[in-house]
């Protein structure tokens, strides 16, 4: 499965989060390290939804960019 994640850039540090599964979130020094994070943590959250017999969400967020006049 791949879920979309949000990588919001603080003034000394990277914070994400994903969409479709709220409360899944983790905050890091540096970019990459911010998506690996993620990675672990999205595993560990689905693993513990199927531990309590609870559903898992499929991935339904999509992300894009759109470009405007600056």
């Amino acid at each position: 499965m791949k879920y979309t994640i949000v990588i919001e850039k603080a003034p000394n540090n990277y914070a994400a989060y994903a969409p479709d599964l709220p409360g899944c979130v983790a905050a890091a020094d540096t970019r990459d390290e911010v998506i690996e994070l993620m990675r672990e943590a999205i595993e560990f959250h689905l693993e513990g939804l199927r531990r309590d017999g609870d559903p898992v969400p499929p991935p339904q967020t999509t992300a894009a960019q759109v470009d405007v006049a600056a």
